[in-house]
């Protein structure tokens, strides 16, 4: 996510980028997908898919995955819109219950109604687009992945992040348990990605979670900001230099291009969503978050047609907590 709207500071420097290119590891993240495919965004808007991945395959090149060896507890659909001055930034629940095709890779999964993040863990990157397009109706142009090691290093690298934590809460995780005070807190990389791993202790679980995600997101970009890297020509190699090999994207996606035609939008650009949904049901022995169909239709009506701040102003984000720091349930 940062990648794609910071290295605007210096969007002159065509060529370094291009060459910043070749350290992006690559996968072929539309092979087997449906034709016709959803149509393209009206006008030339964007539609990217921001994927956290736990997998830790990259410090092993031997790793030979296996289904369910990998999960994606972020899922992201980001809206750029046509004039590129806006990017809307759509959380997609992992629980959210939707048909998840069949697996090219592994027939034996698939061809169900599943919580979403199945679909990566069956399929990968290919079966996850073709779920979300699938639920979504809307054309993904791109996907940019990140997995644990590369989640840490950005924001180290950047010096940490500061977010407005909405209550007191102790990481569950191993090994740390750390306690998250009240108020601006400063996180490294580590500190960083458990805060936005907690979800079992917080009443709405997912959806807490997801809200210190998206003040992540918006954190890094504001130090970003804040500590030059944007405008120093030292500090931003060191950064793309750091952080471009953490990072798994389309054999299309281009960081050059991301920089040129990205170059305006800030921190104050971004509008955060999440996915509608009526919350949290049983459907047999397992929790699942329910899907918001006829409400969700809209909203993604208006990404294809390049009109989500009309659809906002109608009816919310369901995120309005992440600029306050009172994430829900807390």
């Amino acid at each position: 996510m940062l990648l794609l709207v910071v290295t605007a500071g210096a969007g002159g420097a065509f060529l370094y980028y291009r060459s910043v290119d070749s350290g992006l590891r690559r996968t072929d993240a539309f092979r087997g997908a449906h034709n016709p495919r959803a149509v393209k965004a009206t006008g030339g808007a964007q539609n990217i898919l921001l994927l956290g991945s736990d997998s830790r395959a990259a410090d092993d090149p031997n790793h030979k995955p296996e289904p369910g060896d990998a999960h994606t507890d972020t899922i992201v659909v980001m809206h750029v819109d046509a004039a590129r001055e806006k990017a809307y930034l759509i959380s997609i629940p992992r629980d959210l219950y939707v048909y998840v095709p069949r697996s090219p890779a592994h027939p034996e999964f698939g061809d169900t109604t599943t919580k979403i993040n199945a679909a990566f863990a069956w399929g990968g990157v290919p079966l996850a687009v073709q779920a979300i397009e699938g639920y979504t109706g809307v054309r993904i142009d791109h996907v940019v992945m990140v997995d644990f090691e590369g989640f840490k290093k950005v924001a180290d690298v950047l010096g940490g992040v500061d977010v407005n934590n909405g209550r007191e809460f102790t990481s569950i995780a191993e090994p740390y348990y750390r306690t998250f005070q009240k108020g601006t807190i400063h996180l490294d990389g580590a500190a960083a990605l458990d805060y936005v791993r907690q979800r079992q202790q917080f009443a709405d679980g997912d959806f807490t979670r997801m809200c210190h995600q998206q003040q992540f997101l918006k954190a890094l970009l504001d130090r970003a900001t804040s500590t030059g890297t944007l405008s120093n020509p030292r500090k931003l190699d060191a950064f793309l230099k750091s952080v471009t090999k953490t990072l798994t994207v389309d054999n299309g996606f281009s960081l050059a291009s991301a920089a040129l035609q990205f170059r305006n939008i800030g921190s104050t650009d971004l509008t955060f969503l999440v996915s509608p949904n009526l919350g949290p049901q049983m459907i047999g022995d397992q929790s699942v978050m329910a899907p918001d169909d006829a409400k969700a239709k809209t909203l993604y009506a208006a990404v294809v047609k390049d009109r989500v701040a009309g659809w906002i102003s109608q009816n919310g984000t369901g995120a309005e907590e992440v600029e306050s720091g009172a994430c829900a349930g807390q």
